[in-house]
């Protein structure tokens, strides 16, 4: 059971405390057994290599290696190997060493086996060296009697047994544990004690069985082997036990911890944040466009795709994160440590770096993108239900607004206890007839005439004053009020358009249309009643519906385009260019008119990138027969621009900003007055 999140084989950088440590470590390793195999003597270490016993031990340390009994919280080649008894009763048979030897030689194969970088496999074949020499020196400082070989210890001299194997513990658990912080950057005493009651007990049973194991060796060798029975049962029961809670606590597709886990190590690290004055950093990722993937290709190839996704996350994070899998395509990682927004920021950009990085699958490339939000603790969160709410905030915001990463900012949150209480009074303020709508024109470039105008909708709210509609306006799409919004403003709209239209103001007038507007198979009998209440023609109303919104729900909200279309109201497709839709779906729509989005027009008195992508939106328009509208003119430069570019329609504030009904009247006044040309249907407005 391999974990994902564990990454122990990735080598420190040169320099490093954690590299100069492991580096000591093992050339003290290498050093001590070195300096036992001169001791020794050429002579005697030919003695042992001819010596069955040996070979026959070295056998089972290798098999021992490969089946550590693991505990509960750690890996499947992690914990307390079995070979510990026979090393063990190899150096108080025949001392420091054969047993380093065949000890280090072991740690090696098993390495190589388990394919373990070249640097832990040294570690660790120079710490059991370093544990079985300290161990070996207990021996022989409280019993010089020890350093007779072959020795094999009676009656009280098992005291002296377990105090050796006491030393070796001691030092194997601190050379290991403190790599292990290093490697994490946790505090030592908090992976020391981790399981600090397990792994003593597994230890002391492993030990305890090494006088036995001395006892077996100086009757028969081939007892030795019988050993390897109960150690399987142990290893067995000790595996099964892992391997549930492994289940328990991982997603079975990926190997990354589940929700379960993520919430018990997320508590563990606040609780040292508070005790130690530190911040802890979680992430939401949410994969771009990837219910595509499984729509277009199966579950299978998004399944493949996943746990490439989790292999990119986990090496893109540093030692001691944890990557977990939430469900479907959405994924957390945890920051322990965090210093500030800004280092957690760099996490979240790394991430989607390695996630851009391009996947081949049969044959077939995919390009992966991810929104992330990040919420840290204490800034913006005490514990981590509410962690996990505002970073599940954030990165909603990122998706909605395609920044890619967002931290939390209570001013974005739809949720907060300012936006709560908002959402009470939204039911109220349709009773009460709070809302408003305001009017911004639509000019044509060559005649100056106005062409339409666009109704925007704001609540007088009694305390707040005037709330625009990005303050009320997401919360009611989300709620069952949204029916009853959608027909107050077609009231108020339609009501003014019959008003104008009885002064000779024949324009039409623009209403936003939201997804969730649009999935109501209801609403082309609302606007028909609508119209035929007010005594409107279809042509009278413009519905308008943003590019986002047709990119996310295209075969969701279809039926209810057509539908409208059929009424003969004109549609129009708002914030062209922001939502990448392309050019078959705009062929396949039945728009008439098309607006450019503001952020590219703003860039049209900039530069020749800005100019080229305008006037390539505008001939992409025209050859489809449709009208292009610059949205967001806000000077003479750029309205003269993209005139020149082709456009024949603006709207921004150069012209107008969105007015109250009674201004809107008074400004379509003014440019009656101002229409010296006297040009039927329109009116003509001089820029200044």
């Amino acid at each position: 059971m391999k974990d994902p999140n564990n990454t122990r084989d990735v080598g420190p950088r040169v320099g490093t405390p954690l590299w100069l440590y492991l580096a000591g470590t093992t050339a003290a390793g290498a050093a001590l057994l070195a300096g036992s195999l001169v001791w020794l003597g050429p002579g005697d270490l030919l003695v042992l290599a001819d010596r069955p016993l040996v070979w026959l031990i070295l056998c089972m340390v290798v098999l021992g290696e490969l089946r550590p009994i693991a505990t509960p919280g750690s890996a499947g080649d992690e914990g307390a190997p079995t070979s510990l008894p026979f090393s063990f009763a190899l150096l108080i048979h025949l001392g420091l060493p054969a047993a380093g030897l065949v000890q280090a030689l072991a740690t090696v194969v098993a390495g190589v086996a388990r394919r373990h970088a070249p640097h832990r496999t040294a570690f660790n074949a120079a710490q059991y060296v370093l544990s079985l020499g300290v161990a070996d020196a207990a021996m022989r400082l409280f019993h010089p009697g020890a350093s007779v070989y072959p020795w094999v210890p009676q009656g009280a001299e098992l005291v002296l047994v377990g105090l050796a194997g006491a030393a070796y513990f001691v030092t194997n658990l601190v050379l290991v544990e403190c790599a292990v912080a290093m490697h994490e950057r946790a505090p030592l005493h908090t992976v020391l004690g981790k399981d600090i009651g397990q792994r003593l007990f597994v230890n002391g049973v492993l030990l305890s069985l090494a006088p036995l194991v001395v006892v077996a060796m100086t009757h028969s060798i081939w007892l030795v082997p019988l050993f390897a029975l109960p150690l399987a049962a142990l290893y067995s029961s000790a595996t099964l036990s892992v391997k549930r809670e492994h289940q328990a606590n991982h997603d079975e597709l990926t190997g990354l911890a589940n929700r379960k886990l993520l919430i018990l190590r997320t508590q563990e690290a606040l609780t040292e944040a508070r005790q130690r004055d530190l911040r802890v950093g979680l992430l939401l990722l949410d994969l771009d466009r990837f219910k595509e993937v499984n729509d277009t290709l199966g579950h299978p190839t998004g399944d493949r795709l996943l746990q490439i996704v989790a292999v990119r996350l986990t090496r893109s994070v540093r030692p001691g994160d944890l990557v977990a899998r939430l469900g479907g395509d959405e994924f957390a990682v945890l920051l322990p440590q965090v210093r500030d927004a800004a280092s957690a920021r760099e996490v979240a950009a790394r991430l989607r770096v390695a996630l851009a990085e391009p996947t081949r699958i049969d044959g077939m490339d995919f390009d992966l993108e991810a929104s992330v939000g990040i919420a840290l603790y204490p800034d913006h969160a005490p514990d981590f239900e509410l962690l996990m709410q505002r970073a599940d905030v954030a990165m909603y915001v990122a998706k909605e607004q395609r920044t890619g990463v967002e931290s939390y900012a209570p001013h974005k949150d739809r949720n907060s206890t300012d936006r709560l209480s908002l959402f009470g009074e939204l039911r109220r303020a349709l009773v009460e007839k709070e809302l408003e709508m305001y009017y911004q024109p639509t000019v044509d470039l060559e005649s100056g005439r106005a062409v339409g105008m666009e109704a925007l909708v704001r609540w007088r709210h009694p305390t707040r004053g005037l709330l625009e509609p990005h303050e009320f306006v997401p919360m009611m799409e989300q709620s069952y009020l949204i029916r009853g919004f959608t027909h107050e403003v077609l009231e108020l709209t339609l009501a003014q358009v019959a008003r104008w239209r009885r002064e000779g103001w024949r324009f039409p007038v623009a209403v936003n249309l939201s997804a969730r507007e649009l999935l109501d198979p209801t609403l082309p009998d609302v606007v028909a009643a609508a119209l035929r209440r007010h005594g409107v023609p279809p042509e009278g109303l413009r519905l308008e519906i943003s590019e986002r919104t047709m990119v996310a729900e295209a075969d969701a909200v279809a039926p209810s385009v057509l539908a409208l279309a059929e009424l003969g109201v004109p549609l129009s497709l708002d914030d062209f260019g922001t939502g990448y839709y392309t050019l078959a779906r705009l062929n396949g729509l039945p728009l008439e008119e098309i607006k450019i989005d503001g952020s590219f027009v703003r860039r049209v008195e900039e530069d020749a990138d800005g100019r080229t992508i305008v006037a390539s939106a505008i001939t992409l328009v025209g050859s489809l027969g449709m009208r292009a509208v610059a949205e967001g003119v806000e000077s003479a430069g750029a309205a003269e621009e993209v005139r020149a570019l082709g456009c024949r329609a603006a709207q921004g504030r150069h012209f107008a900003p969105p007015l109250a009904a009674a201004e809107a009247e008074e400004w379509i006044r003014g440019a009656v007055r101002k229409d010296d040309r006297g040009v039927p249907g329109g009116h003509r407005i001089e820029s200044s």
